[in-house]
């Protein structure tokens, strides 16, 4: 059961450096030389990603950790 837990700590964890990480890149994108509507594709591409990081962790984490119960 310990185990469970600290796997859900880390993908949460390494979830939400990969979120700041994809965010910042796409505000220092909308905000430099492409501007609002140069980024806007990239935002699109990354609320996509977002979206599929979120699932792949709550697969791994909690899905994983219910499942062992």
């Amino acid at each position: 059961m310990f185990d469970g837990w600290i796997r859900l700590i880390v993908v949460c964890g390494a979830t939400l450096l990969f979120a700041c990480f994809v965010l910042g890149l796409a505000h220092s994108i909308s905000t430099g030389f492409a501007g609002f509507w140069g980024g806007l594709p990239f935002w699109f591409i990354t609320l996509f990603v977002l979206s599929l990081a979120a699932y792949d962790a709550w697969d791994e984490g909690v899905r994983t950790l219910r499942n062992k119960n």
